[in-house]
């Protein structure tokens, strides 16, 4: 099934190739967050690569699919009406397709030590060839860069117009929790690109 305003030769429930791109840097069996989760494309690829995966969601309908698979538990919250519902901090966060301003300091405090955060979403420009086209669900120039600054170290950060599969503008940033401010190991990680 595609989402809606997606052509029909997109394949809207495989997994964003930037998620594949840098799932890779996820420490093995380590547990990931996939927030606001939609239909579990993310987590089901993760689930399958050994990861234990929790999926928040406020759509019932969507996570009920979820539940059955091993290694997947779900949650159902309101993320934009209701306080943030974690306490925990993660090995990885995954968000995709969406944006609520308020939460962003609460995503990135949820990436634990040596995890990493991997979000896209759409960006300003968007409303010009179709939606979302509200303003409130666009990422500004360089707004995940500034999300993170003080916190985690950028891996990898793209913001532009993506032609294909659909057209789009969007925003994409991979980035990790590192050690202690000013630490600087024997060996230096290696993010590969």
């Amino acid at each position: 099934m595609n989402l809606p305003g997606t052509p029909a030769h997109v394949d809207a429930s495989a997994p964003s190739p930037w998620v594949l791109r840098f799932a890779s840097l996820i420490r093995p069996h380590a547990e990931v967050l996939d927030l606001a989760c939609g239909s579990g494309r993310h987590a089901r690829m993760l689930a399958a690569a050994g990861h234990p995966v929790l999926c928040v969601d406020r759509d019932a309908a969507a996570l009920q699919s979820l539940g059955a698979l091993p290694g997947v538990r779900v949650l159902q919250a309101d993320l934009e009406n209701a306080p943030w519902p974690l306490r925990d901090r993660f090995a990885a966060v995954v968000v995709t397709n969406y944006l609520w301003r308020p939460l962003l300091p609460r995503i990135v405090h949820s990436v634990d030590e040596g995890g990493v955060l991997i979000y896209e979403t759409f960006a300003l420009g968007q409303a010009s060839i179709g939606r979302p086209s509200n303003p409130q669900f666009l990422l500004r120039p360089g707004e995940l860069l500034d999300a993170v600054r003080s916190e985690l170290r950028v891996v990898a950060y793209e913001d532009g117009f993506e032609a294909s599969p659909r057209g789009a503008f969007v925003q994409r940033i991979c980035a990790v929790r590192e050690g202690a401010p000013g630490s600087m190991p024997e060996q230096p990680p290696k993010y590969n690109l």
